[in-house]
């Protein structure tokens, strides 16, 4: 048995943890740097194809890199400031890395100037992956073109431009919330143990998952790509999955000697009992991150790989390194009095047994009310807005959003596979005559209002046989209705084959493909989870129970994004600016944790109820006694985690706050009126129906099933030999 192993060989188990660890750090230590940096885009998509005809056949793209020009003395068209323009067009076309360059100055695009006269824009194209532009072309460029002379000042933007400030905020964000989280969660820990040695190794899993994981994702890296943002995850998931699996270890432990156990049996009965149960919570929240690979996107996809890796270090720090630890410390780490909370966590329980009815109710009414928001849910696509104020892009596209009616470098870019004047300038015309259309722009001239507003521009705008159309929209279409500016588009009839692109199109392709997406994700989720937990209690109605309570809980943390995110309530005190709508893939990876997280502590519950269930066979007693055993343990993991949630909630990304603020809503409601009310009001309710399954799958849950329970065969004394180096 890994146990009565464990607890032979502490020593060197403990010592092999320490240079795995040390070895997992330098290994990781270049995991960040290798990681890539990706965009909003659907590979395959009708704008991806659009993006390499356009790069292919006519040597542009949409715009990722803008200068911002304000002219310092009266307008943009005075001599000074319109050579001053000139000069920056051709000094930013001629940079490497950049593949075309155009601006007000050089077409004479009313769109391009601000109203008032005294801005104006300069637009390129770079080509590239984000990791090029982002990562090496970027940090050069910005510095040099951020510049204040006699004539003009000029800011520097553009989408590329945009992400990479918040690549770096998150960056600076996610490392200061790491050094709050580390001493809150060591404070945190000694109150619940009042140990420090208990509280030192319980945190040394949680560092130990970081690190594990981290060197994990390095040897990934060598077959598949994975963004930047799995290394949030990681840090993120790291301490809280660690320390949650490290605090029910510890009080397997503490259970184990104050049941009279010496050190070794302890160490043994808590490997085999607790161990089983944190295998499966791994397992359970494995499963519902690596549902994101069903995502035909490298962003997402990266958040399954990352949680993978944490719950495989998670796991193995909780049930082979923690447990050779606490062999060492022995009965230092046991309280020195059992605190008087667990009496009341059997009172209650039963209370709420006796009225379940109007608990579970009340519980059930709150619950749908502070979920209610979420069918009100708008996704959307994100901006420069995700970023705080004070950083220098979004002051940038402040000062355009105050300033220009129409969105020039978030243009619509069509592809058309015909030049003939005679086709293209009735397309044109449709076009323009969309809501919210300011200008199209075609070989066979711009229209406006169905109308041509000026002659043509053949030698620009074909190439071969085909040519292209860029479409301008008002500031207000593109920021309240992207999504419904593109569907328009693409609803015009063509006489020829198109295909429609451009940054708008982009972000639509890829809130689309996650959006159609979302109910085959819930499903795999719901079934896996529904596995595991039937393989645990051999019921297939407490599974379906654990998923609707799940769901329940995690509808208050979605009401909460919309209330809060979406519709802008709280936005001074936390500091963002509301869009009145919520990117998805940040909703999606809080589901996946959550919902895993979910079924962490209902593992943890469960298996304590049907390991007295199947102690006393009494159907009710044993849910008082089940949670007295366990939510001691489920309230401190969930107070751990929803303050280390609570930490990113500090940060200055939009992204950020949302996970802070709905990861911490999530467990919190969870731990408190799921766990303590719903549970046992709905476990009365069943009765000995809780743990009911149809005859072939009892048999088969006898046969795979997995119990906490102590094996009856199970040897009474562990023989051990501790041998000090």
């Amino acid at each position: 048995m890994l146990g009565r192993s464990i607890a032979r060989r502490s020593w060197w188990v403990v010592i092999a943890g320490i240079l795995v660890a040390v070895v997992a750090g330098l290994a990781g230590a270049g995991t960040l740097g290798a990681l890539s940096l990706n965009r909003f885009e659907a590979p395959g998509s009708e704008s991806m194809r659009a993006r390499d005809a356009l790069a292919r056949d006519h040597g542009t793209g949409s715009p990722n890199v803008a200068l911002l020009v304000t002219a310092r003395h009266g307008t943009v068209d005075g001599p000074e400031a319109a050579a001053a323009g000139r000069a920056l067009t051709r000094e930013l076309a001629a940079r490497p890395g950049i593949g075309d360059a155009w601006s007000y100055w050089t077409q004479g695009t009313r769109t391009l100037r601000s109203e008032d006269g005294r801005q104006a824009l300069v637009l390129a194209w770079a080509p590239g992956d984000a990791d090029r532009v982002r990562r090496e072309l970027l940090p050069r460029l910005a510095p040099d073109f951020d510049r204040r002379s006699a004539d003009v000042t000029v800011q520097v933007g553009g989408g590329d431009e945009v992400f990479r400030q918040v690549m770096e905020h998150s960056r600076r964000d996610f490392l200061r919330a790491e050094a709050i989280i580390l001493p809150v969660v060591f404070v945190l820990l000694w109150l619940v143990y009042r140990r420090v040695a208990a509280a030192l190794v319980t945190l040394g899993t949680g560092l130990f998952a970081v690190l594990g994981s981290l060197a994990l994702l390095r040897a990934a890296l060598a077959v598949t790509e994975i963004s930047t943002f799995a290394s949030n995850v990681v840090l993120v998931m790291g301490i809280g999955l660690g320390v949650d699996y490290g605090l029910f270890v510890v009080f397997r432990f503490r259970e184990e000697l104050r049941a009279g156990a010496e050190v070794p049996e302890a160490v043994a009965r808590t490997v085999r009992g607790a161990g089983r149960t944190v295998v499966f919570s791994g397992v359970t929240v494995a499963a519902s991150l690596s549902v994101l690979l069903v995502f035909p996107f490298p962003f997402l996809n990266s958040f399954a790989y990352a949680g993978v890796a944490v719950v495989a270090a998670a796991v193995l720090g909780a049930t082979v390194l923690l447990p050779a630890a606490l062999r060492l410390l022995g009965h230092r780490v046991e309280r020195r009095s059992v605190p008087s909370g667990e009496g009341f966590w059997h009172r209650f329980p039963a209370l709420v047994m006796r009225r379940p009815l109007l608990f579970g109710g009340t519980a059930l009414g709150l619950l749908l009310v502070l979920g209610s928001p979420v069918l009100d849910v708008r996704f959307g696509v994100p901006d420069d807005r995700v970023l705080p104020q004070s950083a220098p892009a979004r002051q940038m596209y402040d000062r355009i959003r105050d300033g220009f009616a129409q969105e020039e470098a978030d243009a619509v870019h069509i592809v058309a596979r015909s030049a003939d004047p005679a086709e293209i300038g009735p397309y044109a015309a449709r076009l323009s005559r969309l809501d919210g259309v300011v200008r199209v722009d075609s070989s066979a001239g711009s229209y406006s209002g169905g109308r041509s507003a000026a002659a043509p521009d053949g030698a620009r705008l074909t190439a071969g046989s085909g040519s292209r159309l860029v479409l301008v929209a008002t500031s207000d279409r593109q920021q309240n209705d992207t999504l419904g500016l593109v569907r328009d588009v693409r609803a015009v009839h063509a006489p020829f084959g198109v295909l429609v692109g451009g940054a708008p199109a982009e972000m639509a392709d890829y809130r689309d493909g996650v959006t159609s997406r979302l109910p085959l994700v819930a499903g795999l989720i719901v079934a896996v989870t529904l596995a595991v937990l039937f393989l645990m209690t051999g019921s297939v109605i407490a599974p379906l129970k654990a998923s609707v309570l799940n769901l329940l809980s995690l509808s208050v943390m979605f009401g909460a994004l919309v209330f809060v995110f979406q519709e802008g309530h709280l936005s001074g005190v936390l500091g963002f600016t509301p869009t009145g709508s919520i990117e998805p893939s940040i909703p999606i990876l809080m589901f996946c944790i959550a919902y895993g997280l979910s079924m962490d502590y209902e593992v943890f519950l469960l298996a304590r109820i049907k390991e007295e269930y199947d102690r006393t066979g009494d159907a009710l007693a044993s849910v008082p006694a089940g949670i007295a055993r366990s939510a001691p343990l489920v309230t401190a993991a969930a107070l751990t985690l929803a303050v280390s949630f609570a930490a990113y909630a500090t940060g200055q990304v939009v992204f950020l706050k949302e996970l802070g603020i709905g990861m911490a809503l999530a467990v919190a409601v969870d731990a408190t009126l799921i766990r303590a009310v719903l549970v046992p009001a709905l476990m009365r309710l069943a009765g000995p129906f809780n743990w009911w399954a149809p005859g072939p799958l009892r048999r088969l849950h006898r046969r795979f099933g997995v119990s906490e329970a102590p094996a009856p065969s199970e040897p009474a004394t562990v023989a051990v030999a501790d041998p000090v180096p």
